[in-house]
């Protein structure tokens, strides 16, 4: 194996790269675009939801639960009458419509127990489900502080102060920021890897390859190397430009350790990428082994959902995948500022599935080449 030849095949892969405008765009959008979106847009979390108010008590205590829903939970409420509500639901104005039937403040201060009426779309499935409860609290809350005439006094014994580490703000957008940049490396290394092996089967270089004094091997590398040199331009850029300097966002750990991590990923993403395009005959075959290998992979890594929250057996198979320890060893450096000393099982871990991941690959592209 020679250096000299891995290099020129790596330089031939860069240009073959720059020749591809579809994959400079995916890559410049994944690692900007995306990310931005992924912090700003919060798809999670309640934010400006809109909601319209039916007030047919016109009392204090109607105008006191009006005044309680602002931002950036609830868009400013309108106040509608019960002919227009359900136009407006129709049409998806509101998301939400409440209605405060007459003498409701009368039959509170009475003792009775009267109905309101919360109408929710339930089309939009995230505002649903979080704004009701987050209704249901608010005048629930609003109501009882009205009936008391003063702000309730603590009356446990024990007082539970919270202390939110690591995201002191609660920022869901920090955590979908980071998480983007962490999906997008496998993402972006696997595409690159195995659409570069399969652009030479579909052009007919590779029976050139063959018949140069080249082993399988040196192509092999050759391949690997430039295209984890280019997702680690763009982790880099996407991580000090993006992340930190655009949406302001701190990274708490070192970044160089990151990017050693990002390394062994790519080193055991890229492997996997050739190893999908050994097993695809065309672009079309390799994009839907994608779909079936790869989403899967990164729903399950523990990025979107914690891996402990999973079944036994799920757990067991998951931690033979590289995207877990590399979500895991991510998570750790830029949220808790974690050093080597405390994330070395996981770097352990991400280098010897990367020599597995490499030397099946390697198995397969030896034999596709007879």
């Amino acid at each position: 194996m020679r250096l000299s030849t891995i290099w020129r095949l790596g330089i031939k892969e860069l240009w073959g790269l720059l020749r591809t405008p579809a994959l400079l765009v995916l890559i410049g959008a994944a690692f900007s675009v995306q990310i931005y979106a992924a912090a700003t847009a919060t798809p999670f979390t309640l934010n400006k939801a809109p909601i319209s108010i039916v007030d047919e008590d016109l009392s204090p205590l109607s105008a006191r639960v009006g005044q309680a829903f602002y931002l950036p939970y609830f868009a400013p409420p309108q106040t509608i009458t019960l002919s227009e509500m359900n136009h407006r639901m129709d049409a998806g104005i509101d998301t939400f419509a409440l209605v405060i039937p007459p003498n409701f403040q009368r039959d509170v201060l009475a003792g009775k127990q009267p109905a309101m009426q919360l109408n929710v779309d339930a089309t939009r499935m995230t505002q649903a489900f979080t704004g009701a409860g987050y209704v249901q609290a608010i005048v629930s809350g609003e109501i009882s502080e009205f009936v008391q005439r003063y702000r309730s006094a603590e009356t446990a014994p024990v007082k539970l102060v919270l202390r939110a580490r690591f995201n002191p703000e609660l920022n869901p957008g920090w955590f979908s920021a980071m998480m983007e940049v962490v999906n997008n490396v496998s993402l972006l290394s696997v595409i690159l890897a195995g659409a570069a092996l399969i652009r030479e089967r579909e052009r007919g270089t590779i029976e050139h390859m063959l018949v140069m004094p080249v082993t399988p091997t040196e192509i092999m590398l050759g391949k690997i190397w430039p295209m984890a040199l280019v997702v680690m331009g763009a982790v880099l850029f996407a991580m000090t430009v993006v992340v930190q300097t655009w949406l302001a966002i701190p990274v708490a750990g070192s970044l160089w350790l990151l990017m050693l991590g990002v390394a062994l990923q790519l080193f055991a993403s890229t492997s996997l990428g050739i190893l999908l395009a050994t097993v695809a005959g065309s672009m079309p075959q390799f994009g839907l082994l994608l779909m079936l290998v790869l989403f899967p992979l990164q729903i399950l890594a523990g990025g979107l959902t914690p891996v402990e929250n999973m079944p036994a057996g799920m757990r067991i198979l998951m931690s033979a995948a590289p995207d877990t320890h590399f979500v895991s060893l991510s998570q750790a450096i830029l949220f808790r500022g974690a050093g080597l000393e405390s994330i070395w099982p996981q770097f352990l871990a991400l280098t010897l599935i990367g020599l597995a991941f490499f030397f099946v690959s390697l198995g397969r592209f030896r034999r596709s080449l007879r």
